[in-house]
């Protein structure tokens, strides 16, 4: 088991989601009970949030951390989300237990997303 806190477990897992998007890595970091909370999605388990990721996995997408505050059981941090044609301010909450992520909120306005 890593022994990360808050913020080094949140920079961890913005590290796979961005850049190496080796998704199996994520179950070093995420609680099995893993509950993920976005405008688009929600998971109830990790084993779930990590398919939806491979099956549907980021694209040429990039981040610019702005803030990040953390303590003992949580972090957020602040990015600018970066894809071609679309840039905009992302928020993710992460809730610590037993030094794994069990709760995850992200945050960011949908209308800069164009799917038609």
């Amino acid at each position: 088991m890593l022994n990360l806190n808050s913020i080094e477990l949140a920079e961890e897992y913005l590290n796979i989601f961005f850049q190496t998007q080796n998704f199996d890595e994520l179950r070093k970091i995420l609680h099995q009970n893993l509950e993920f909370i976005g405008p688009y999605y929600k998971f109830n388990s990790a084993e779930d949030y990590i398919n939806s990721l491979k099956e549907n996995p980021p694209y040429d997408c990039s981040y610019d951390i702005i803030s990040s505050t953390w303590n003992e059981s949580s972090a957020n941090v602040i990015y600018t989300f970066r894809k071609p044609g679309v840039e905009t301010l992302m928020s993710q909450f992460f809730k610590i237990k037993n030094s794994k992520i069990i709760k995850i909120i992200l945050i960011f306005d949908t209308a800069v997303f164009n799917f038609s």
